[in-house]
């Protein structure tokens, strides 16, 4: 889709993942046991035959330059074109804070000028998603619309988010901000707009010192601008906390998620980790589990997820946890209902219990 551009946003947020984020933003987040939250836009983006994609990124993004290199992993390396990283406290004209998604654009406002595509997808980074893209921006350009909003009826758990009333011809015709009860099509925050109509939004909302897009496009100009919505009804996951982040990534236990969510035909693609094939030992019980290369298992893993790397000692017993890269278990330890980051270790005989509802998060780099 050599007439689409591509930008992700990524940048710190006032959420309840806690831990999660300390030394990352949520685009960084591991998901699923080997990927980033990110690669999942990203590949939607490179299976579209999207070839320039810019990052915006804001604060903590030191995790997200590490993941993505130069995008060799998504074949986004490339003479001309590719993928094009815009830290926004390296532009001058940026703001201190992420105030919002339209000035975000303004302090990159060059970059804009040069995208030589008609089109443009703006996405946050932290969707957890396979979607057709090529659909997204047939619609845009059947209806005519100024601006396509991708979003779903199957996500109404979260207060705080944007939601949508949409009439009977798709039309967008109230935008409802940070409601209490959530009621309407809920915004996965993934747009198009034509590359022309998307730096004139930015200059008429920056001229009128509003630097969010949702409250700029979205809601101040619902009544002039044709809004159009995408009703996506497949799996898709925006994690704004915990324990979000906990229920979304045990769904992926479930083989209908994982069909619908890894499709063979629109692969999600991941920094390549070039580990060994994992050990289970013959006298451990290893059940119900997604299991990434490079793990050692000595003791019994029921209905969790680990990542590259991760060790279970001897007589261990590890239930309905994520566990994330090169995490260690010594030997006779418990963990149930927790989330461990990094290289995180639990040392023998320790015993941590979360629970369903409230799991347990352990930082990265920890010694228990």
């Amino acid at each position: 889709m050599k007439n689409l551009h591509g930008i992700l946003f990524s940048y710190e947020r006032s959420d309840a993942l806690g831990e999660l984020v300390l030394p990352r933003t949520n685009a960084s987040v591991p998901f699923g046991g080997r990927f980033r939250m990110v690669d999942f836009m990203l590949s939607n983006m490179v299976n579209a035959g999207i070839t320039d994609i810019g990052v915006v990124m804001h604060g903590k993004y030191q995790s997200l330059l590490d993941h993505l290199g130069t995008g060799k992993d998504w074949d986004l390396s490339r003479k001309y074109g590719g993928l094009k990283l815009l830290p926004l406290d390296a532009n001058a004209d940026a703001d201190s804070d992420f105030r919002g998604r339209i000035g975000a654009l303004h302090a990159v406002k060059g970059y804009l000028k040069e995208i030589r595509q008609d089109y443009v997808m703006l996405a946050d980074s932290d969707v957890v998603i396979n979607l057709p893209i090529q659909d997204v921006l047939q619609r845009h350009i059947a209806t005519g619309a100024d601006l396509t909003a991708v979003c779903t009826a199957k996500l109404n758990d979260a207060a705080g988010t944007t939601y949508f009333k949409v009439d009977e011809n798709g039309r967008i015709v109230d935008t409802a901000l940070g409601q209490y009860v959530p009621e309407g099509y809920r915004s996965l925050e993934i747009f198009v707009a034509s590359t022309k109509k998307l730096i004139e939004l930015v200059e008429e909302c920056i001229s009128h010192n509003q630097p969010s897009l949702s409250k700029g496009v979205l809601q101040g100009m619902v009544s002039k601008l044709n809004l159009q919505a995408y009703v996506w009804d497949g799996y898709a996951a925006q994690i704004c906390s915990v324990q979000e982040y906990y229920s979304r990534s045990m769904e992926l236990l479930q083989s209908n998620i994982r069909r619908e969510l890894f499709r063979a035909d629109r692969p999600i693609r991941a920094k390549e980790s070039n580990n060994f094939s994992s050990y289970v030992d013959e006298n451990c019980r290893c059940v119900a589990s997604l299991i990434a290369d490079g793990c050692v298992i000595e003791g019994n893993v029921e209905n969790s997820i680990l990542f590259p790397g991760v060790r279970v000692g001897k007589g261990a017993d590890v239930k309905n946890c994520i566990l994330f890269k090169d995490v260690s278990m010594g030997a006779g330890a418990t963990l149930h209902y927790a989330i461990v980051d990094k290289r995180s270790k639990l040392l023998d005989g320790c015993t941590m219990m979360g629970h369903e509802k409230y799991p347990m998060v352990i930082g990265k780099d920890q010694e228990i």
